[in-house]
């Protein structure tokens, strides 16, 4: 039979905790998906605010309906457009970053099933501290936005 110390357990619920805690320093507002026809990558737009005492570091996206995601801003260089793209984004305590069209934004590529507008799709956001925040994204048409 296994035994645990008390103090050891107590230590565990308190990590457990606290990294829930964590979690709710992360707030995603707006999340919609920009759906494009056929097999073209979708966008994914929405609000991400650290609204806690510490630095977070957005480092990328999955989600089960598409084979890829990545995180893109769009730029502007001698009047031509482009996208490159970004593998980690900071959010210093207090900040908030618009994902939105012209520039941060979500590339949904490799759709694995087909979408019709008003969809919702589970993204999954990675975070440097190993934080994984799902959130439903509304598919919508690119002329609503």
């Amino acid at each position: 039979m296994l035994r645990f110390d008390r103090r050891l357990l107590w230590s565990l619920g308190l990590l457990l905790l606290s990294s829930l805690a964590a979690a709710a320093d992360i707030e995603v507002e707006t999340p919609c998906l920009r759906l494009l026809p056929g097999d073209l990558p979708a966008a994914g737009y929405f609000s991400l605010s650290n609204t806690g005492d510490e630095s977070a570091a957005l480092v990328g996206a999955d989600s089960a309906t598409f084979g890829r995601v990545r995180m893109h801003q769009s730029i502007q260089e001698k009047g031509v457009a482009s996208m490159e793209p970004v593998p980690r984004l900071e959010l210093a305590p207090g900040e908030t970053v618009e994902f939105a069209p012209g520039g941060y934004h979500l590339m949904l590529m490799e759709r694995g099933q087909p979408l019709a507008l008003g969809d919702e799709v589970t993204v999954t956001l990675k975070f440097d501290d190993g934080r994984r925040t799902p959130v439903v994204f509304r598919a919508v048409s690119p002329a609503s936005l």
